[in-house]
């Protein structure tokens, strides 16, 4: 029988999407050992003093804002536009320009105050850029690139060796929570310590800047390739968007349901019920200063850190009442 032009064609488009959707490794339920957890997540027992304000470099490895800062290279890859830049002191920076800029930096602080690793940054509101194109540059995320670490390698959302586990379960609600959506395996970093501090080797989400905004229904952008996917699935850095979502949908023993568009759909489906209020839990610890000093740090004025903050606790409620 003869297939109508049309039909062959959504036929033929359904068949890349399953194709080219990303896999999905089955959960082990195997217990991992306290040494290998820590390489992905850290109990947070400090969570109520972090310093979300500065991030776990501190005060003290801040990038000096206003300062003129050398052009070693432009990065042309990705959404945001951007830099490798030296500071006077030798230090290099990975400069990230645009929306991205102040999201990234919310995001990072927020997941390392849960006890996820995360790379020293900052959001310098004015700098100077000497060589290169040169001249005043906007505010921008600085992620210190020259440390007592380096980058080993990428480790995959739905392939490695945490799936099943609630430290991971959790990384996947507290990402949902921020409409953090860009999860290609290229943003994850797996660090290694060149000194002999525990654990020597992390796994890193970072490039976060695809969050506080909203996700769209993408099922057709598996059929592109991987380094487009990342222009349609939302928005970035947007409070009317972020406020216009949800975030439980439907929740039972057995699984969940988010309000959150993505095509990582597999890995989304790992969460077990019981990681969302485990995650809400390690949420409702941030104090309310924490909170402001979290966007603060990222230059957000006070009404809009004041609707992103007043979402985010509502979907924290959210999260505590299926407990």
């Amino acid at each position: 029988m003869k297939v109508p032009a049309f039909r062959a064609a959504i036929l033929v488009t359904l068949g890349l999407v399953a194709a080219c959707a990303p896999g999905v490794r089955v959960a082990d339920t195997t217990p991992r050992s306290a040494e290998k957890l820590a390489e992905l997540w850290m109990h947070p027992q400090d969570l109520e003093t972090r310093d979300l304000l500065h991030g776990p470099g501190g005060a003290a490895a801040a990038p000096q804002a206003g300062a003129s800062y050398t052009w070693v290279s432009t990065d042309t890859t990705g959404y945001s536009p951007g830099y490798e830049v030296r500071g006077a002191d030798g230090r290099v920076w990975d400069v990230k320009l645009g929306p991205e800029a102040q999201s990234e930096v919310v995001a990072s602080r927020v997941l390392w105050a849960l006890g996820y690793h995360q790379p020293l940054t900052y959001y310098v509101p004015s700098w100077e850029l000497a060589g290169g194109p040169g001249g005043p540059q906007e505010g921008a995320r600085f992620r210190l690139e020259s440390d007592d670490s380096e980058v080993i390698g990428e480790w995959a959302w739905g392939d490695n060796d945490f799936i099943g586990t609630q430290p991971f379960d959790g990384l996947i609600v507290a990402n949902i929570l921020l409409n953090s959506w860009d999860w290609k395996t290229s943003n994850n970093k797996v660090y290694r310590s060149k000194t002999s501090s525990s654990p020597q080797q992390r796994y890193v989400v970072r490039d976060l800047g695809a969050s506080l905004g909203s996700t769209e229904p993408s099922r057709l952008l598996w059929i592109l390739p991987i380094p487009m996917r990342g222009f349609g699935q939302g928005s970035r850095n947007n409070v009317d968007d972020f406020e216009s979502r949800g975030f439980i949908e439907r929740i039972d023993e057995q699984s969940v349901e988010f309000d959150f568009d993505t095509i990582y759909g597999g890995v989304v489906d790992l969460v077990h019920p019981s990681s969302v209020p485990w995650t809400a839990k390690l949420l409702q610890r941030v104090s309310d200063a924490q909170w402001e000093a979290a966007f603060r740090a990222a230059g957000y004025s006070p009404d809009v850190t004041a609707r992103f903050v007043r979402k985010i606790k509502a979907k924290i409620a959210e999260g505590l009442a299926v407990s």
